[in-house]
């Protein structure tokens, strides 16, 4: 159902820093790139992606509280990866990966963390090890 979540930034370059290095981890890169205000990553166009940008009105940006983006992977070895590439670039824990719930076919194994504008992050894997 979602094509893209945007996540505001107040420091775009730092926002790309983060981003450029850190979806690379599971096979993402920047797909587009509208002037120097509005960057898109993803795995690829006709997938959901994260876009960057600094807010529309000229107001500084602020993360909601309650608000949240997923980022689905193919394996719990990605969320690792994810979460911990995003410590790495100067994210913040919210969450270390590990199972939430019971392990079994409808298992959820995740990382949360907040990227350096303060926007949270879920890092996924539905189902068994």
């Amino acid at each position: 159902m979602l094509g893209y979540i945007t996540l505001g930034s107040n420091d775009l370059a730092a926002a790309e820093a983060f981003y450029s290095n850190l979806v690379p981890v599971i096979g993402g890169k920047e797909l587009m790139r509208f002037s120097d205000s509005f960057i898109v990553y993803g795995v690829s166009l006709d997938k959901a992606g994260i876009a960057i940008t600094t807010a529309y009105n000229g107001e500084p940006a602020m993360p909601g509280n309650g608000n949240m983006a997923a980022i689905v992977v193919r394996d719990r070895a990605q969320v690792d990866a994810m979460y911990h590439k995003a410590m790495e670039l100067g994210g913040t824990c919210e969450g270390p990966p590990g199972l939430r719930g019971e392990e079994g076919p409808m298992a959820f194994y995740a990382a949360y963390f907040r990227d350096p504008d303060g926007n949270k992050i879920c890092v996924y894997r539905m189902g068994p090890a």
